[in-house]
């Protein structure tokens, strides 16, 4: 079978104006008149009523993204044209790029020099976006947002141990068993601890928790410590819980 193209390496341009010869071609082999530096435009094509703005770039930049918004304005089709990275780790960082394009309603080609001529790769034609949400991952941010208590995380953080549903929920638990000593998930629930009672206690992931009988729990030394590390919390979802035990 025979090659339009013969491999030759790895390779990168030096000059984003190394990367018009082979746009060019691309567009011309398509049917479309093309210009370069037309008005602020990298390159620029016409077919009929049809225009067709490409931004060149050596690589993937906030500036690219903002030249190709900008685009938008005078253009049908807008493209992003950058050469394809020499290793691999590269490629698939610049392909992450692709959700982002994607909602842009972007195009992206990549050159690949490492043939002669170079050849083309539309990685994502610029098409309108129509999002899709992620059903379950909805559902799942709008229930931990009904279940948390209140704002006790600062936007941003990274590194502190943030105040989930989940932990909201240990806390309490935790809280219950100070106030009342030693109890049963059954006792538990009947104070207020809610459905899941039963899977923290037995998942136990924060360490705070200690089992003494089959169905009897205790805090361990974790555990209040916990609750004087996050007291606002507590005072807060405490007072949910009864004063004494019921019958």
């Amino acid at each position: 079978m025979s090659k339009t193209s013969q491999p030759r390496g790895p390779a990168l341009p030096a000059r984003e104006t190394d990367l018009y010869a082979p746009v060019r071609a691309f567009l011309v082999a398509q049917g479309f008149k093309v210009r370069a530096e037309v008005r602020g435009c990298d390159v620029a094509a016409e077919k009929g009523e049809h225009v067709v703005v490409v931004e060149l770039k050596l690589g993937f930049t906030l500036d690219l993204l903002l030249q190709g918004v900008k685009r938008q304005r005078v253009a049908d089709l807008v493209y992003l044209a950058v050469p394809r990275p020499a290793k691999a780790a590269h490629e698939a960082r610049l392909r992450e790029n692709l959700p982002l394009l994607r909602r842009l309603e972007l195009g992206l080609l990549v050159v690949d020099f490492r043939n002669e001529p170079p050849v083309i790769d539309v990685a994502l034609q610029p098409v309108p976006f129509e999002r899709r949400r992620d059903g379950k991952g909805r559902k799942a941010l709008l229930r931990e947002l009904a279940l948390r208590s209140g704002d006790d995380n600062t936007g941003g953080s990274t590194r502190r141990s943030l105040v989930t549903a989940y932990r909201e929920n240990a806390l309490l638990i935790a809280a219950a068993l100070v106030r009342f000593g030693p109890l049963a998930p059954r006792q538990l629930r009947a104070v207020g601890t809610g459905a899941k009672t039963l899977s923290i206690l037995h998942g136990n992931v924060y360490g705070w928790f200690e089992r003494l009988d089959r169905a009897l729990y205790r805090v361990k030394p974790a555990g209040e410590t916990a609750l004087q590390t996050y007291a606002a919390v507590v005072a807060r979802i405490g007072a949910q819980l009864p004063a004494q035990l019921p019958d």
